[in-house]
């Protein structure tokens, strides 16, 4: 803090009086102490106290000691970590290209059972088609014959009316009786 005081100063050389302010710097202290000097004696203080009472040296290198050996223990671990995780990832590797093989593998044996199935299919299909064109054209022969038979029966029927009508208009009861003994007798014969 600085502060000012009027100063009276006589000049003999003409006899005058003459008044003066003179700045004068004034220091604030505690006890009679500067602030400089407060600050040494708190340094010392602490140091003092570090050294004897705290063992703050000891301390500190324990505690970076420890600090040390926890940062050791923790590479460590994310080194065991690491080579964990790369086993896992050279195993999950290895069951990709395993599955990968497999999945090769179940295609292939598909395809070639589809080629199979389609194979058969069509050795089935021909074979069929054989079978039926064989029961078409057996249902075609049966019916030529069924037809034939038919004609024939037909044939046979107009035959016999025709027949029956001339030898009716041309057989006489004398003459059908003759026929009729000679018929038996030649059943006999045999």
């Amino acid at each position: 803090m600085e502060e000012t005081t009027n100063m009276v100063v006589l000049d003999p050389a003409h006899g005058t009086v003459t008044g003066t302010e003179v700045p004068v710097h004034h220091e604030e202290t505690l006890l009679g102490l500067s602030a400089e000097v407060w600050v040494y004696v708190s340094l010392t203080i602490f140091i003092l106290l570090a050294i004897f009472i705290g063992k703050a040296p000891q301390r500190i290198a324990a505690g970076l000691d420890q600090r040390i050996a926890d940062t050791r223990r923790e590479l460590d671990e994310a080194r065991a970590i690491r080579a964990e995780a790369e086993a896992l990832l050279a195993d999950a590797r290895a069951q990709q290209a395993a599955a990968a093989s497999d999945a090769q593998n179940i295609r292939t044996h598909a395809e070639q059972e589809a080629s199979q199935l389609i194979d058969k299919a069509r050795t089935d299909a021909d074979l069929l088609i054989e079978r039926r064109r064989r029961m078409a054209e057996d249902k075609i022969a049966a019916a030529e014959r069924s037809a034939i038979d038919g004609v024939r029966q037909s044939a046979a029927d107009a035959a016999a009316r025709a027949a029956r009508t001339v030898i009716e208009a041309r057989l006489t009861p004398e003459r059908g009786g003759k026929l009729v003994d000679d018929a038996i007798a030649g059943l006999r014969l045999h």
